[in-house]
């Protein structure tokens, strides 16, 4: 089983790692969803981790329709993450029809490959899921993330289960979105998936070091003090998914 973490920030990617997760996905600005990280950061992960290492390309949040300009940044953060030595990429790109854009989607492939590529939750909001399993399937993507179109993978186990039969080891399906230590064996037993995705399940709030003279001064978005703690994995959070996940394989294969 593959316990894979999302993430932001350095710190975090460390203390996956030691959390005992099997893979990272490496993105920045997770309130919207994920964008690309730094070059730096993307370096900088990829030196400390030992565990494979995927980074998010989408140069906004938003939609997943992107201008010819938005696709040549695109375009050059594949090569950026090529040139560093990651193991996958991650990304999704749709019509204004809701479709898999199956032309950029393949010249982003191909200028990515032999890295492993994550078609992400983009498939969560096409108009017809199971065409988009299709052009994914012939695009010869490596994996799907999905809720399943539902906010969080529980309600969304259905087409989990269904996509997961219909990829007969031709893609791995990840199921990911509301997955937790006290339910992921639950969707792993519903679904047959043999990966998850998790994210804010892992973090917690880490206040940081306060200067006492500074001033109360808001920068962003939210209350002053909000500039005073961040969200971080915790390796204790990812070790409990991954126990989790740990005894219900030991519980399936005692029980087949």
């Amino acid at each position: 089983m593959v316990v894979e973490v999302c993430l932001a920030g350095i710190e975090s990617a460390v203390s996956a790692q030691s959390g005992g997760a099997t893979r990272i996905e490496l993105c920045e600005n997770l309130a919207e969803g994920g964008t690309t990280p730094s070059q730096g950061m993307i370096a900088l992960v990829r030196k400390k981790l030992s565990i494979p290492v995927h980074v998010m390309i989408r140069p906004r949040g938003g939609d997943f329709c992107y201008s010819d300009l938005e696709f040549e940044v695109m375009q050059r953060d594949v090569a950026t993450a090529v040139s560093l030595g990651v193991d996958g990429v991650v990304f999704g790109l749709l019509t204004p029809e809701g479709r898999v854009d199956v032309t950029r989607t393949r010249i982003l492939m191909e200028a990515a490959r032999p890295l492993a590529i994550t078609f992400h939750r983009a498939f969560d909001v096409t108009a017809d899921p199971l065409a988009a399993f299709e052009d994914l399937l012939t695009l010869g993507v490596d994996r799907l993330l999905t809720s399943g179109q539902q906010a969080t993978a529980g309600e969304g186990r259905e087409l989990i289960k269904q996509l997961q039969g219909r990829a007969n080891g031709r893609l791995q399906i990840m199921a990911g979105s509301g997955i937790n230590a006290s339910n992921a064996a639950a969707l792993i037993a519903a679904t047959g998936v043999r990966e998850i995705h998790v994210g804010s399940a892992c973090t917690e709030m880490v206040r940081g070091q306060k200067m006492e003279e500074a001033a109360v001064v808001a920068i962003g978005k939210g209350m002053p003090e909000s500039d005073q703690t961040t969200r971080r994995v915790s390796a204790v959070r990812v070790r409990e998914i991954v126990e989790a996940v740990r005894r219900y394989q030991v519980s399936a294969a005692e029980n087949s």
